[in-house]
C-alpha cells in the first residue's frame, strides 16, 4: 500500500502532526461538528482509518471519510452517518492517493454551550479526548450495499 506523502503540492514538507476540525454531520456517530482531530500525514492508510482527504472534484474542500477498501487507482471512501446526505465515494468514485492527505489519530471534543451541572462536566471529561482507531468492519459494510 502507499505511504502518505509529506509535501504538498507545491513542495513544501508538511509537519508530521496537524489539527482540523469537522464540519457537518456526514461522520455522526465517530465525529460530530466543533470535534478537534489530531491528524499523521504520514504513514499508511488501511480498510477502516478515518481519513483527511481533498475532495476529488472540489480539490480547495478538505473533507473526512472513512477508507472503505482499496481499490484500482485509489481508496473507496464512505461517511459514517447513513442518514445524512453527504458526499463519498458513493458520489464522486474512487479517490486517488494523492488526494488522501493524512489519517485521524485523536479526537477533541470540546465542551458545549451550557454544560454547567457536575454530572454533564463529569460525562465530557470522560469522553473529551480519545484516541481513533479503525474500524475493520467498514468492508463489511460495504459488501452490504
Amino acid at each position: 500500500m502507499p505511504e502518505l506523502s509529506q509535501e504538498t503540492e507545491h513542495g513544501a514538507a508538511l509537519p508530521p502532526f496537524g489539527w482540523v476540525e469537522v464540519t457537518g454531520p456526514s461522520m455522526v456517530p465517530t465525529l460530530y461538528d466543533g470535534d478537534q482531530l489530531l491528524v499523521r500525514y504520514t504513514g499508511r492508510v488501511r480498510s477502516g482509518d478515518i481519513v483527511i482527504l481533498r475532495h476529488p472534484l472540489q480539490q480547495n474542500l478538505l473533507v473526512v471519510k472513512r477508507a472503505a477498501e482499496r481499490r484500482p487507482g485509489g481508496w473507496w471512501v464512505l461517511a459514517d452517518n447513513p442518514l445524512g446526505a453527504t458526499a463519498d465515494s458513493n458520489d464522486f468514485g474512487v479517490v486517488p492517493d494523492d488526494l488522501i492527505l493524512g489519517k485521524v489519530r485523536f479526537r477533541y471534543r470540546p465542551p458545549e454551550a451550557g454544560q454547567r451541572s457536575p454530572l454533564a462536566l463529569a460525562r465530557w471529561v470522560l469522553s473529551a479526548a480519545r484516541p481513533v482507531f479503525s474500524d475493520r468492519s467498514a468492508s463489511r459494510r460495504l459488501r452490504a450495499r
